[in-house]
């Protein structure tokens, strides 16, 4: 395992640094966290900008490593994130690359790519969140369409999407012998969010923000061409989509994180918080597993290189631990910063409301620890 970089890697890394040095300082100003509309254009705008320098494409067409430089540095610079977008560039860009039809890609990526269009995920479900194969929503194939009817629950950028990557049922759950299955008789739909029949309504999170919602869905069209992979076979490309999801979504945290440590501990040296040896050790211990976490996105990426792209069961890893590692950053913050932790108009207290959501967000905890049991130790499955 190799997790050093090539020097036609580290060139890309200098030419990025220097067009990010050059192009930051001419962004417009951030608008209101809560303004989706607005946070939309604001991030579709980013995105073009980086299609115009040629770096939209690195997450699916340059390199693993390249695509880890690419969110290091970004990060570092204090670059916009992708924001509305993520869904469309880091979960159903990356699987209609790896598993859609030629066609496909030539019509939903370059649209993604240019921040032309968004995208919202639409798999989990009032009954079926952690137990995602559980999903009830079913598409009935009527000609050249699948009707599809059912409610989908936490659907990310719901309210500004374009497109859906949508989760239906439409076969039998049985595997051989007619046994039940529940991971059988999936597909993967791309629906269009201008369909008739669809009602979206927003949730509002702890942190006051509606980048979530409810979607109800009442016999609404989707063409068949918009399938991902064959029919039923869903539950396999969703696997691919979650991969993307739990793999590399989450590494420019994992340098935002980093960075926070350091300024915790300048604050901290500042505010006299120092001085308690128990805090400071919190810190360090803090700093040793974000920089394991580092290592282990590396190793990751790594092994997603030699065998073509995709990330492998260390994803869960990786989340597992970041998960837990982020909730308690937020915690020491708050004992660094005292009574302004109460401040709701700082964004890191936003961010430290939206962690306690990261163990169950992108599967919960304890999927992560059946995965990691079953797929790397080779423990029998749980019934």
């Amino acid at each position: 395992m190799d997790l050093s970089c090539t020097d036609e890697e580290e060139e890309f890394r200098a030419r990025l640094r220097e067009w990010l040095t050059a192009t930051l300082p001419g962004l417009p100003p951030r608008p209101d966290p809560m303004d989706w509309p607005a946070r939309r254009a604001y991030d579709c705008g980013w995105q073009r900008r980086l299609y115009d320098a040629g770096y939209a494409d690195v997450h699916w067409d340059a390199s693993p490593t390249q695509r880890l430089i690419f969110l290091e540095e970004t990060e570092l610079a204090g670059a916009p994130y992708v924001g509305a977008n993520f869904v469309g560039l880091l979960h159903a860009g990356p699987t209609i690359a790896a598993e859609g039809t030629a066609e496909q890609r030539a019509r939903w990526l370059p649209p993604v790519l240019r921040g032309d269009e968004v995208w919202c995920q639409g798999f989990s479900e009032p009954g079926a969140g952690s137990d995602l194969a559980s999903l009830r929503t079913r598409a009935v194939r009527d000609g050249d369409a699948y009707v599809v009817t059912g409610q989908k629950i936490w659907t990310s950028h719901a309210e500004v999407a374009d497109w859906c990557e949508l989760l239906v049922r439409t076969g039998p759950e049985t595997g051989q012998g007619n046994a039940p299955s529940k991971h059988r008789g999936i597909t993967w739909l791309a629906m269009p969010m201008d369909a008739p029949g669809i009602t979206v309504r927003p949730l509002r999170t702890l942190a006051g923000s509606t980048e979530f919602a409810e979607v109800f869905l009442d016999e609404v069209r989707v063409p068949v061409e918009n399938r991902i992979g064959e029919e039923n076979d869903g539950w396999r490309v969703t696997m691919v989509t979650l991969s993307f999801e739990r793999g590399t979504a989450f590494v420019g945290e994992v340098v935002a994180c980093r960075r926070l440590l350091g300024e915790l501990a300048r604050t901290a040296r500042k505010n006299g918080t120092w001085d308690d040896a128990v805090l400071r050790r919190r810190l360090g211990r803090l700093s040793a597993e974000f920089r394991a976490l580092w290592r282990i996105v590396q190793a990751n990426v790594s092994e997603a290189q030699a065998t073509g792209g995709v990330p492998g069961a260390g994803g869960s890893v990786f989340k597992l631990h970041y998960s837990h590692a982020r909730q308690e950053l937020y915690e020491a913050a708050a004992a660094v910063l005292g009574p302004d932790a109460l401040d709701l108009g700082r964004d890191w207290t936003l961010d430290r409301l939206s962690s306690l959501s990261y163990t169950i967000a992108a599967g919960t905890s304890q999927i992560q620890r059946n995965i990691v049991a079953e797929r790397i130790l080779g423990l029998p499955k749980g019934r």
